[in-house]
């Protein structure tokens, strides 16, 4: 009995969850009929703003459905049968709760073919107006919500805002919407023709109109309707239109229609796409709740005086002569109206971090001071390694240094013989000369470069070609590499390196290089003592390889050869690659070591070229 208990409920459990969607909310289906493309800007606000009421509002799911009939480009009849066969197609199997017709020809084509597309389904239609509307009967079905257009309002605002007006010039297409609006404008300005002139351009080619704009007076005002198609017959979208017919006009531009504020009118009284999105949909809820209204068509007014800031600086327009309930937008504001609360909030941190800033350029100081001593440090230490170098090198430097003074005492020798003669060839005492001098010179350079080498000198960058440095220390280490009996040869790049380097520091990683590999093939048999340096170019960096045929570096050892007193030298101290790496990185440089495939080790170094 205490097993059944548990199994029962586990079943019941089940039985919950399985039922559970077929009591879930029923999915209701909506139709939008766009008379044009629903990207453009007042479609777009008004079909975002239904949305978002919609669903906002709604206790059930709604699928929005949105068909665009781009009637304005194609509005044949062929093309409307065929568009009404398509949707019918379309939705057989749909089904469409209720349908929206979006402007006046959207509304006729659902009054010509919604039967038969949607048969049995309600139709709420918006976008007409009452004159549009007229008193034609609507199907039992049928609800609207009426636009209340009205354009006399913004030609008060201009006559109030620009008191000195004489001349008001219309544009407007001459799509068949096109026509119906500017027809219903022309109308209500008739009652102003005894105030000011009235210049009507609806039948332009599009290209003609524009350099007429450029070159009105300063006492006209440009109104803009709607211009979905040029007098030639070409289609336009109209926020487009309308933006090149503000930067070409020499005058302000008023519209009627929020889409187009923002994209270069001045403002005036304007009928709000997003209100009317919004009214739209509240009566769609109606309709699908069965609470239909009884007054099947409704007219609310939608209209709202805005002006654009930035267009209004342009002309000079002053907000005080603007109407008491105007809206202002993309206003310019200042940096503290516009970042209040933020601007203290930063001024409270600069407070707090001024301390700080103070801390830590104390610290910065102590650091930087500290940088400096430590590449002090490592000159000197740089420099103990030179003279260690040096060392090294004496019975080089001293076989340098006795080839020409060797070669100066028996010149001399010769010379004093030749004078003891009765009479002395004057011709060969001075080519004897000559030699003696060349020598000389040879001896001077030796010690010149040995100086150089173990002078003390700050760390001082300064435009050299590395080329030009690797055949100095080359020809320096000539005489070292005679005496330990290896083969030294180079592989210079054709073209000059030039480099931003210390010379004095630069030439001595060269050497330490050099000097190294002739210590790392002491063993091996002389004919196999090979040390090879090249230089070459590779993209923006100089590269100096230097290589030998010695036994290369053991692999566990690999990372180790570049760290501070690490050696396989008896009477190594270790520090000779340490401070090599570290003067490289100081020229932004790098420095790395691999072993050959044929045998031996080679070392790079890579320089930013300048």
């Amino acid at each position: 009995m205490s097993l059944r208990i548990p199994f029962l409920i586990v079943c019941a459990s089940l039985a919950l969850t399985i039922a559970g969607p077929s009591v879930s909310a029923e999915t209701r289906r909506v139709v939008l009929l766009f008379d044009e493309r629903v990207e453009l800007p007042g479609l777009s606000l008004l079909d975002a703003e239904f949305a978002r009421t919609l669903q906002a509002n709604s206790v059930d799911p709604i699928e929005v459905y949105r068909e665009s009939m781009d009637l304005s480009r194609f509005g044949s009849d062929t093309y409307k049968s065929a568009l009404r066969d398509f949707l019918r197609t379309k939705y057989a199997d749909k089904k469409i709760e209720v349908a929206v017709a979006v402007m006046v020809p959207a509304f006729e084509f659902l009054s010509n073919f919604g039967k038969l597309i949607f048969p049995g389904t309600p139709v709420v239609f918006c976008g007409l107006d009452r004159k549009q509307l007229r008193d034609r009967p609507l199907p039992p079905d049928w609800y609207g919500v009426l636009v209340k257009r009205e354009f006399a309002p913004t030609l008060d605002i201009v006559l109030r805002i620009h008191p000195k007006t004489r001349e008001i010039v219309v544009v407007a297409g001459t799509s068949e919407f096109d026509d119906t609006i500017f027809a219903q404008a022309q109308n209500e300005f008739r009652a102003y023709e005894s105030r000011v002139a009235f210049t009507y351009l609806y039948d332009l080619p599009f290209q003609s109109l524009l350099p007429m704009l450029s070159r009105l007076p300063s006492d006209s005002i440009v109104l803009f309707t709607t211009f979905f198609q040029d007098g030639a017959g070409k289609p336009f979208i109209p926020h487009e239109v309308v933006e090149r017919i503000s930067t070409a006009a020499s005058v302000p531009v008023y519209g009627f229609a929020d889409q187009y504020l923002g994209r270069g009118i001045v403002g005036g009284s304007l009928y709000s796409f997003v209100s009317h999105g919004a009214d739209t949909a509240k009566l769609v809820l109606r309709v699908l709740s069965g609470d239909a209204p009884s007054q099947a068509v409704s007219e609310v007014p939608s209209n709202k005086v805005m002006f654009d800031w930035r267009q209004m600086q342009r002309w000079g327009i002053s907000e005080h002569s603007l109407p008491p309930d105007a809206e202002i937008d993309f206003r310019e504001l200042t940096l503290w109206q516009t970042y209040a609360w933020q601007m203290a909030l930063i001024f409270g941190v600069i407070v707090v971090q001024a301390g700080l800033i103070s801390r830590l350029l104390y610290e910065q100081r102590r650091r930087r001071y500290a940088e400096v001593q430590s590449r002090q440090r490592m000159s000197e230490l740089a420099r103990i390694n030179r003279f260690s170098t040096a060392g090294e090198l004496t019975a080089s430097i001293a076989h340098e240094i006795n080839q020409p003074l060797g070669a100066i005492q028996t010149n001399a020798e010769t010379m004093e013989l030749l004078l003891r003669s009765p009479s002395p060839d004057i011709d060969e005492i001075k080519e004897i000369t000559a030699d003696i001098r060349r020598d000389q010179e040879r001896a001077s350079e030796v010690i010149r470069r040995l100086r150089s080498m173990l002078r003390r000198a700050p760390f001082e960058l300064s435009d050299i070609d590395l080329n030009e440095l690797v055949r100095e220390t080359e020809d320096f280490l000539s005489g070292l590499a005679v005496s330990r009996q290896v083969e030294l040869s180079s592989s210079i790049a054709p073209m000059p390196l030039p480099i931003r380097a210390d010379r004095i520091q630069l030439q001595q990683v060269i050497l330490n290089l050099i000097v190294n590999a002739m210590d790392a093939m002491a063993d091996m048999p002389k004919s196999e003592r090979k040390i090879a340096i090249r230089t070459t170019r590779i993209d923006r960096f100089a590269d100096v390889a230097v290589s030998d045929t010695g036994p290369g570096i053991p692999p566990e050892k690999a990372k180790q050869v570049f760290e501070p007193f690490f050696t396989t030298k008896a009477q190594g101290m270790g520090i000779g690659l340490s401070i090599a790496r570290t003067i490289i990185e100081a020229h932004g440089g790098r420095i790395w070591a691999d072993n050959q495939t044929t045998g031996g080790a080679v070392f790079h170094i890579s320089l930013p070229l300048t």
